[in-house]
């Protein structure tokens, strides 16, 4: 039976949603974990860094071997979606920080197999109309990057060991949708190679790496928000911040990701990227304020910091394919995702060292710095943009 290009979004979607839950599963009991392998203050911030550490080992390694495109994209996806399970399974038998930070490295190298691969197989079945479809698997990353708040909401009573094992087992799930209900695209697509080589033609295109430049502001907030919101808000006496912390992140995030894909069609990716990365900023220096004064309206902001911190993201990709050259558009995407990865390493780092001397109050300003040095970088993309596309 023929697949539409919708069914294959819808389960699609679904899959990467299940998969992406991995992201997180250890982040939102660390608590639970820190007392049981012995975390430090300087081991606790690894539990999530390690996974966009071990994405862009993962991402960089696929690439330049083509993956991708050597094996089926849906099967690397399935193989990689189990792996993860597994590896993220493992947490439940270790005893020990090292252990764990290294399962969380290969688990964030096992998603570098997920999430890029899930775009590819997207973008067979979408040789048109590809802005919507790839801001719905975005949202559908976002939704369940924060869905272990929302398992650990579940089971706030229960051993931490569950909130492990139904992430893993969602995961495993994701594998047997892309088994069990997405076909092969009709179409091939085109090898997208990655080669140290072309490295230099990348960074001598002025509207590829201006691009880069805001994707890297945008980045330099992104995951860190993520990280620690959680936290902020607990830190701030907010009952159910788990719930509050998936709908900012989950629930916002996932329809900013639609939202942006749509108006970015309307009024131009560099502007689109300019709204989103200045009200995010905006958010990021102003929460600090309200921290602690007013419950509603940190909840208020938190969920516009949400919607606006990532309604911007698959643009900086889109830009670089316009602008790159088909020689190198693959090694542009990969050097900007894996440079975007590795900055989160260290804004997430950064909050967790400079929290205790600034406070929660004022910690988040930090994050601020990255979007409005992206907006300056898009407001000059901007003019290419307009003088040739």
């Amino acid at each position: 039976m023929k697949q539409s290009k919708w069914s294959a979004l819808s389960w699609i979607s679904t899959a990467v949603l299940f998969a992406l839950s991995l992201w997180f599963s250890a982040s939102v009991v660390i608590d639970e974990l820190t007392k049981v392998w012995g975390l430090t203050d300087a081991a606790k911030p690894w539990i999530s860094a390690a996974v966009p550490a071990g994405f862009t080992a993962g991402a960089l390694a696929s690439s330049y071997f083509g993956l991708a495109d050597r094996f089926n994209a849906r099967k690397l996806f399935i193989a990689s979606a189990l792996a993860g399970a597994l590896l993220n399974s493992m947490l439940l038998f270790v005893d020990s920080a090292f252990q764990g930070v290294s399962l969380r490295f290969l688990t964030g190298a096992a998603l570098a197999g997920v999430y890029p691969t899930a775009v590819k197989v997207l973008t067979l079945w979408f040789p048109k109309q590809r802005g919507l479809a790839i801001g719905i698997v975005i949202g559908a990353l976002t939704l369940g990057s924060a869905l272990p708040h929302m398992l650990a909401l579940i089971v706030s009573d229960v051993n931490w060991k569950i909130v492990i094992g139904m992430s893993s087992g969602l995961s495993a799930l994701a594998a047997l949708i892309m088994i069990s209900f997405v076909k092969d695209a009709p179409q091939q697509g085109t090898p997208s190679v990655f080669s140290f080589n072309m490295i230099s033609k990348v960074v001598r295109n002025k509207p590829v790496m201006l691009a880069n430049y805001g994707y890297f502001g945008h980045m330099w907030e992104l995951y860190a928000m993520w990280t620690w919101l959680p936290l902020f808000l607990a830190a701030g006496g907010l009952m159910r911040s788990s719930l509050f912390s998936f709908l900012a992140i989950g629930l916002a995030g996932a329809a900013g990701c639609i939202a942006g894909g749509l108006l970015a069609d309307k009024i131009g990716r560099g502007r689109l990227t300019i709204w989103s990365m200045g009200i995010s900023a905006f958010c990021s220096i102003l929460i600090g304020f309200v921290f602690r004064h007013s419950t509603v309206l940190t909840i208020i902001i938190a969920i516009i910091w949400g919607f606006s911190i990532i309604a911007d993201s698959a643009q900086f990709s889109a830009a670089v394919s316009e602008f790159a050259e088909v020689e190198y558009v693959g090694t542009a995407l990969t050097f900007q995702m894996s440079i975007g990865f590795l900055i989160t390493i260290i804004s997430i780092n950064l909050i967790s060292f400079l929290q205790p001397y600034m406070g929660w109050e004022r910690v988040f300003i930090i994050l601020g710095i990255g979007p409005i040095l992206g907006m300056i970088s898009m407001a000059k993309f901007r003019q290419y943009e307009q003088r040739y596309l």
